[in-house]
């Protein structure tokens, strides 16, 4: 249950939030950190979308942000930052950073999601995701060396104090420069919430 509410808290609230208008409302369509989060590439404005594989709010938010992401500018540097609140979060949240150490296309990151969410797979188990992956050209064992890896478990530790230092409570949740959080309910509903993100993009790079 616990996991459903960090899911859908934000994202639900979405259905009732009214539209973002011409121009974003600190406070209200986005908040900004009381403590500004370092980026991960000084000189580029840095854009996180935080999530989980397991969030049908997040696989839904794949079909509008992912045409959005390959659109940026050369200025603008996108990530992907698994949320870690414990149970599956964690699991498929090691899944991910094995998937992005390991450098695989998108269409790997969108079969698990397929595979959670239209083929019912828990994806429980590292054996249960090489097996499963395997179909798509990953290498089980350079996937098992790879989830075990010690360079795995630091980018986990990373993972979670980032989102202790966003101060997150659920997904999907953007956050631009390491400044500004905000969230598809915040905003008013996918779409919105780029729309929030190229404004927040402009302020910050007016800023420079």
């Amino acid at each position: 249950m616990r996991k459903l509410i960090l899911c859908a808290a934000l994202a639900v609230s979405s259905l009732f939030a009214l539209a973002v208008q011409a121009e974003p409302v600190a406070g209200k369509n986005y908040v900004e950190l009381t403590s500004p989060v370092p980026v991960a590439k000084p000189g580029k404005i840095e854009v996180v979308e935080l999530f989980w594989y397991g969030c049908p709010h997040c696989y839904q938010f794949e079909s509008t942000i992912n045409p959005w992401v390959e659109q940026l500018p050369d200025d603008v540097n996108f990530r992907r930052i698994p949320a870690l609140f414990g149970g599956a979060w964690n699991v498929h949240g090691q899944l991910f950073i094995t998937l992005e150490s390991m450098q695989v296309e998108q269409k790997v990151h969108d079969a698990v999601f397929s595979a959670i969410h239209k083929q019912g797979k828990k994806l429980a188990s590292p054996d249960e995701m090489a097996d499963y992956l395997a179909s798509y050209g990953v290498d089980k064992d350079a996937f098992l060396k790879t989830y075990n890896s010690f360079g795995v478990k630091s980018q986990m530790e990373k993972a979670k104090k980032l989102g202790m230092a966003y101060q997150i409570s659920g997904v999907p949740v953007m956050i631009v420069n390491g400044k500004y959080r905000f969230d598809l309910g915040s905003a008013g509903g996918a779409k919105q919430a780029l729309e929030v993100a190229d404004y927040l993009i402009a302020k910050e790079r007016a800023a420079q």
